[in-house]
């Protein structure tokens, strides 16, 4: 399994997924000729797609997801809920294919289960994706007010964890936002902090755990080298031998291979990939 971050944070969050030929986009969070140019950069033409899956409404994970359905013909994977508050991004054209929390699907050689999480969405998902072949276990949740135990659940033996470390708290409240945009964010509906990302993949630790990807960074209210030492920290602490580093939002981040992460996972190993 091959894992691209086309990019990630609050201007919009796409990733791309491969495995045996079979490539699917979770989140369409660009417009469409961003979404274009970024596939192309990672050796992805968008006509390649299986599928997209979509997460939840807002706009850093739909935007572009209307026009790259059509003008692709990549059907697109969504909850009835979801699809029922962004209709305006569709034409009525496209292969759209629901889903809902109560069941896994397939996609190729993609096992996706998606599970609910806490955020201010009308039916808010995270997902996994799991090849089956080999068992390798992605998780990508960049949208968590808090980390439940259905969230704990999800996510956990996923060989590599794609999670949101949105904010720190003290430049959150020091920060450009109005206030009642800081009460949002700091909410169980909201985003989490550095230090709840650190204490949620503190939990989620285990032996085959091979690589961690920081996402969803704010702009304003956070500093990649921040989140990393934060989280960090913690991993260190709890043994953690693996792979660390953060998303960008202008550009794809390297693809990311498990098999090889599986290869060179080892003791005091932390650091980017």
């Amino acid at each position: 399994m091959i894992v691209t971050i086309l990019g990630s944070g609050s201007a919009g969050n796409a990733t791309l997924v491969e495995a045996q030929g079979v490539r699917v986009l979770v989140d369409a969070g660009f417009s469409g000729r961003d979404l274009e140019r970024r596939l192309q950069a990672a050796g992805a033409p968008p006509a390649s797609l299986a599928a997209i899956v979509i997460t939840h409404e807002h706009g850093d994970h739909t935007r572009g997801m209307g026009v790259l359905a059509r003008r692709f013909g990549v059907p697109l994977h969504i909850t009835p809920t979801t699809l029922s508050v962004c209709r305006a991004l569709l034409s009525g054209k496209e292969q759209v294919r629901p889903y809902t929390v109560a069941h896994p699907f397939r996609i190729g050689p993609f096992e996706v289960q998606p599970f609910l999480t806490a955020h201010d969405a009308a039916d808010p998902v995270a997902v996994t994706l799991r090849e089956v072949a080999t068992g390798f276990k992605l998780g990508i949740a960049t949208d968590l007010g808090r980390p439940t135990a259905a969230v704990h659940h999800a996510l956990a033996g996923c060989h590599l964890l794609v999670l949101e470390a949105n904010h720190d708290e003290a430049m959150l409240w020091n920060g450009p936002y109005p206030w009642s945009v800081k009460q949002r964010i700091a909410s169980s509906h909201g985003h989490l902090s550095n230090r709840a990302a650190a204490e949620l993949v503190g939990e989620l630790c285990h032996e085959t755990l091979g690589g961690v990807v920081l996402a969803h960074l704010s702009e304003h209210c956070n500093r990649a080298e921040l989140a990393e030492d934060v989280v960090g920290e913690t991993l260190a602490a709890v043994g953690y031998g693996g792979a660390l580093c953060v998303a960008p939002q202008d550009r794809p981040l390297e693809p990311i291979d498990l098999a090889a992460l599986k290869r060179r996972a080892g003791p005091a190993q932390l650091s980017l990939f």
